[in-house]
């Protein structure tokens, strides 16, 4: 009786350890399916580059609240 019982245990474990492994398996291979398709036919835009060398980012107003910012972050985190 023990050894039917432990047999069947194992059956059943081995059983429900196959089911999940083949879901994840075909999970797997249907996610990569689906990626390559929408890579295919949705390609990813390409950056634009800016159209006028003289616009600056770098302001000296933004570096200045940048500047404070910073100095407020290191001021809390003493």
């Amino acid at each position: 009786m023990q050894e039917t019982l432990l047999q069947q245990g194992l059956d059943i474990t081995v059983f429900g350890m196959g089911i999940v492994f083949t879901f994840l398996l075909v999970l797997v291979i249907g996610t990569s399916i689906m990626s390559r398709i929408i890579v295919r036919n949705f390609p990813e835009a390409e950056p634009v580059a800016p159209v006028s060398g003289n616009q600056r980012d770098d302001s000296p107003r933004l570096r200045a609240i940048a500047k404070a910012a910073i100095q407020k972050h290191r001021e809390r985190n003493k």
